[in-house]
C-alpha cells in the first residue's frame, strides 16, 4: 500500500516548526528560520527579514537552506528561490514526510492544517483533490474541457 499525506480540514496543507525542522533533520539537511523584519509600527519592510526563533515567538516563518543570506540574496527572487524551503513543494507520498506525520502526529499539523495518512493500492494512479483546503486522494482520470 502506498501512504499519502492530506489535510483534512479548511484551510489548506502545512506543516509546524517542529514537523519541517524534523524532516530536514530526517533528510539530513539543515534548515535557517527566518521573519518579515517589522518597522517600530509593527509594518512589514517588504524585502527585509530577520532570524527567529518559531518555537519562542510567533511569527510568519520562511526556511531557508542557507544561513548568513546577503541582502541581494533576501530581495533577489532567483537568489531567494534557490535556497528557500517551502514544504508545499513535497511529495504528498514522500516517505519522510509520512513517517514526520505519523510520528508527530497532531505536532505535526501547521497553523490551518489537519494532516493525516492515508492508504491506498501501490498500482493506483492518484491525484489530490481539494476544496477549501480540505483534501482527499481520486484516482487520476481524463478530462476535457
Amino acid at each position: 500500500m502506498k501512504e499519502i499525506v492530506i489535510n483534512k480540514c479548511y484551510g489548506g496543507f502545512g506543516l509546524s516548526h517542529k514537523a519541517i525542522m524534523r524532516y530536514a533533520e530526517l533528510k539530513g539537511f539543515e534548515l535557517y528560520c527566518y521573519t518579515e523584519k517589522r518597522d517600530d509600527k509593527g509594518r512589514m519592510i517588504w524585502g527585509e527579514f530577520r532570524e527567529c526563533n518559531p518555537e519562542k515567538e510567533d511569527c510568519y516563518t520562511v526556511y531557508y537552506y542557507k544561513k548568513e543570506l546577503t541582502e541581494d540574496e533576501l530581495t533577489n527572487q532567483k537568489d531567494t528561490d534557490k535556497y528557500f524551503f517551502y514544504e508545499m513543494d513535497l511529495d504528498r507520498d514522500d516517505k519522510t514526510l509520512v513517517q514526520v506525520v505519523k510520528e508527530l502526529g497532531e505536532d505535526a499539523n501547521g497553523r490551518h492544517a489537519n494532516l493525516e495518512v492515508v492508504e491506498i493500492p501501490d498500482d493506483v494512479k492518484w491525484c489530490l483533490e481539494e476544496y477549501d483546503g480540505i483534501e482527499w486522494v481520486a484516482e487520476q482520470h481524463r478530462t476535457w474541457g
